[in-house]
This record gives C-alpha cells, structure tokens and sequence, in this order.
C-alpha cells in the first residue's frame, strides 16, 4: 500500500449529501421568498466555502439576520432531511479494502463535531476510523487549521486526503500531504480540475 494513513472529507466525500443540502437551503429560501436553486448544476456553479459567502450569494441579507441564526435553522433541517442520506456507492467497500491493508484511517470534516459523530454512529462506520476530527461550531468553517493540527501530531510516513471540494484540496496543501478528488460532490469536475489534482468519478 502506498499510503500510511487516509484522511477522508465526510460530507459529499463519504456521505452523499448533496440532494440534502440543495433541499435544506431551498427550504429556507422558500420562506424568505428568494430564489430556490433550481437544480445539483447551479448548486455546483454557486457553492463554495465559507460557507457564510455562500449564503450571501443565494441572497441571504446578514443585515435583516446574522449568519448564525441561519445555521441553526440549517442545522435542524439538515439533520432531519439527512437520516435518508446514503453513502456514495463503493465507499463501504473502499473502507473495508484500506482496513483490511492496514491503513489508518481519519475523517477531517467542517462539521460540527458531536453532529458528526452522532451520523457515523447511524451510519454504522465509526469502527473505520482511528479518529474523527471536526469542528466547534456549526458554522462550516475552514477546517485547515484542524488538518494541520492532526499532522503535526501523526506525523504519518505517507498521507493522502480524499475530498469533493477545492477547500479539501487547499486543505492538503497546507497539510502538506497528496490529495484526490471525488467528482460526484459538492462541487463539478469542471471547478475541480483547477486544482490540478487527481480527480475520481467513482470509488
């Protein structure tokens, strides 16, 4: 095996999320009266991180209601909506074969820590991961810091990251550890290869 320990993104990444988050943001649109997003291809052009951008080019106004009221209200919906959520087809068998070849794994997430753990418990894949690392708060930060954080203390022989965005690829740079990306996230291949990274369609 080539690599000594897999760092793995969880949502779009392991979870397949997208649908959800399309339909919790359009949930919370439709009650201010703004535009919905009409479908996964304008979701791919307009999502990015932080998060709190994200939002104001859907045309939340932060001057009428701050960013963490909208979190909170995102949150609930999200972790309603996402119970249905499933894993992206062959992540399961991936886990197993990187186990079964004696890799570490880890999960470094923007979200919020216990949420986190509270989906890997349901998901029934937490005994996958030596650690999960997410972060504080609900507001979907940067989790750059936390990335270099579990590489300073691992220290691994040779890293990878499995991600879905650009802020997972720029993330590894800072770890200074390779990264691949997975096609069928949160963002499209087209924003994806301006990364220059190896790109996934499938697991």
């Amino acid at each position: 095996m080539r690599y000594s320990h897999i760092i793995w993104d969880f949502n779009g990444t392991i979870l397949d999320d997208v649908q959800t988050c399309i339909d919790c943001v359009n949930t919370m649109l439709k009650k201010r009266g703004l535009k919905e997003i009409p479908d996964k291809k304008y979701y791919h052009k307009i999502f990015g991180f932080p998060v709190k951008d994200y939002y104001a080019r859907l045309g939340f106004d932060f001057e009428k209601e701050d960013y963490h009221t909208l979190a909170v209200e995102w949150v609930d919906l999200y972790m309603k909506k996402s119970k249905k959520a499933p894993l992206n087809y062959g992540v399961l068998e991936t886990l197993e074969y990187f186990k079964k070849q004696g890799v570490a794994q880890y999960i470094l997430s923007a979200t919020e820590l216990s949420m986190l753990k509270y989906q890997l418990k349901k998901l029934k894949i937490e005994e996958y991961f030596e650690e999960v690392v997410g972060l504080d708060n609900i507001h979907a930060g940067s989790k750059t810091a936390l990335g270099i954080e579990l590489m300073n203390k691992l220290k691994p022989e040779k890293a990878l990251l499995i991600g879905d965005t650009t802020h997972d690829y720029e993330t590894a740079q800072k770890m200074g550890i390779e990264c691949v990306l997975y096609s069928g996230g949160h963002m499209s291949r087209e924003t994806l290869e301006k990364c220059g990274t190896r790109i996934i369609r499938s697991f």
